[in-house]
């Protein structure tokens, strides 16, 4: 397993890349627009190590995060992702977005902080029971 990023939301894109880039002194690594969901990601890095990033979900609509729904997720990629959630499921762990697309999937943490596995290299070809199983909540 490798550790990917953490992601927080952030209501104004300025301010908060005037304090992660300008004031804390993280470089910006990617940044990238999604006109089509309404939002922009930015990820950030110390400089020297762009191995552990910030990603900053800017969400173009406004919306009221309330408690703590500003912070986003972590990440990790794994090397079978069929298999980091079968592990999970044997340990009692609800598949909130089953990697149908061998790709990606989300979990929760016991304080229900949203967890995002990655599958490393090429998603994986999709396979059962992964491939019909429902989303079950919210991540």
């Amino acid at each position: 397993m490798k550790y990917l990023h953490t992601m927080v939301r952030v209501r104004d894109l300025d301010a908060s890349l005037r304090f992660y880039r300008d004031a804390l002194g993280l470089e910006v690594v990617k940044q990238r627009e999604y006109p089509q969901g309404r939002f922009t990601l930015v990820y950030l890095a110390a400089p020297g190590d762009h191995d552990a990033q910030v990603e900053l979900t800017y969400n173009w609509d406004t919306e009221d995060y309330g408690g703590a729904r500003n912070f986003g997720h972590l990440a990790y990629l794994v090397d079978d992702i069929y298999a980091a959630c079968q592990r999970l499921q044997e340990h009692g762990v609800t598949i909130n977005r089953p990697p149908r697309d061998g790709h990606m999937a989300f979990v929760r943490s016991p304080d229900l902080i949203s967890i995002e596995l990655l599958q490393k290299g090429e998603p994986l070809a999709p396979a059962e029971p992964w491939a019909s199983m429902p989303n079950v909540g919210s991540w």
